[in-house]
C-alpha cells in the first residue's frame, strides 16, 4: 500500500483506498488472533510513544486521577488534579478531607458529590488497610470505594507493572468495530481479548488501542481515509474516506492540536495541555 506522512507527528496514512477487508463472519480462531496481532504491531509502530495520559508521580495519585476520570475527559482531570494534590497529598489527607472543600475542588470533573465520596472512602481504607498505601493486587484495589476491574488494571499496569486490559468505552468500542469480539460486558470483553494476546503485551495494548480510539477512531466519525490499519478493519467505511478530510478529523497530537497530559512524557510528539482557566 502507497502512504503518505501527516506531517503533525509523522505518522503513516493510507494515500489510497484500502480494498476491502475480506469478510471476517468465517474468520478462522487462528486467523482472528493473526490480523488481532498484526493490528497491535501496527498500532505500536503509529503510537511508540502511548502512554497514560492522566498526570500522576505515585500509585495513589494515579487511583485517584482514574477514580475522577470517570464521566470525563483526562484533560480535565489533569487541570483539576494539581491542586486536589496540593491540598490532599496523601491517603490520610483525603480521609480526612471536608466533604464540601474536596467537592469543590473536583467540581470540574463533573458528578463530584458522588467522586468525593469515594475518594474519602478509598482513602479512608487505604489508611485503615493499608497502611496508607496502595495495593498491588486486583482483588485488593477492587474492594476500594469506586474502584472497578477497569480502574484496578489502569493501577496495576502503570503503577506496578502488572500486566492487564483496561477496558473503557473506546477500547470496548474499537475491538467490536474490528470483530474481535461482539461482548459488550466489560469483564467478558476483558477475557476474549486477553486470549488473544500475550500476557505481556496487555498493558500497552490497552494504551494503543484507547490512543487510536481518542486520535482517528472516533465513536461518531472515524477518520477511516486517514488510518494506517484501514486494509486491516472490517469496519472500513463506516467513517470519512476521503484523505484530506479524514485528516481534518484527526484529534490531538495527531491533528496538531496539544494533547491531553500537562506533564507529557519526554518522547511525547506533541504539545502538552494548558492549565485549568489557560486562555
Amino acid at each position: 500500500m502507497t502512504e503518505t506522512r501527516n506531517s503533525a507527528v509523522g505518522e503513516r496514512t493510507p494515500a489510497k483506498k484500502p480494498k476491502a477487508t475480506k469478510s471476517v463472519k468465517s474468520e478462522s480462531r487462528l486467523a482472528l488472533v493473526r490480523r488481532a496481532r498484526r493490528i497491535n504491531r501496527e498500532l505500536a509502530e503509529l503510537y511508540p510513544y502511548a502512554h497514560p495520559e492522566l498526570d500522576f508521580e505515585n500509585p495513589f495519585q494515579l487511583l485517584v486521577a482514574t477514580v475522577l476520570s470517570a464521566q470525563t475527559t483526562d484533560l480535565r482531570v489533569n487541570q483539576t488534579t494539581p491542586d486536589l494534590f496540593a491540598v490532599y497529598p496523601t491517603p490520610e489527607d483525603m480521609a480526612a478531607a471536608d466533604p464540601e472543600g474536596l467537592e469543590q475542588i473536583i467540581r470540574p470533573t463533573g458528578f463530584f458529590r458522588a467522586k468525593a465520596r469515594s475518594l474519602i472512602g478509598l482513602s479512608a481504607a487505604l489508611r485503615d488497610r493499608h497502611g496508607g498505601e496502595v495495593p498491588g493486587r486486583l482483588e485488593d484495589l477492587v474492594k476500594l470505594p469506586g474502584v472497578g476491574r477497569k480502574t484496578a488494571h489502569v493501577v496495576l499496569g502503570n503503577a506496578f507493572g502488572v500486566p492487564g486490559i483496561t477496558v473503557d468505552t473506546h477500547f470496548g468500542r474499537l475491538v467490536r468495530r474490528w470483530r474481535w469480539t461482539d461482548q459488550e460486558d466489560p469483564e467478558k470483553v476483558e477475557a476474549e481479548i486477553s486470549a488473544l494476546f500475550p500476557k505481556s503485551e496487555w498493558t500497552m495494548l490497552s494504551h494503543r488501542v484507547i490512543f487510536h480510539g481518542r486520535r482517528i477512531c472516533h465513536a461518531r466519525k472515524p477518520a477511516c481515509g486517514a488510518c494506517p490499519i484501514a486494509p486491516l478493519c472490517p469496519a472500513y467505511g463506516e467513517g470519512e474516506t476521503d484523505p484530506d478530510k479524514a485528516r481534518k478529523l484527526l484529534k490531538y497530537e495527531m491533528g496538531g492540536a496539544p494533547g491531553q497530559r500537562l506533564k507529557p512524557p519526554p518522547d511525547y510528539p506533541g504539545e502538552p495541555a494548558p492549565p485549568l482557566g489557560a486562555a
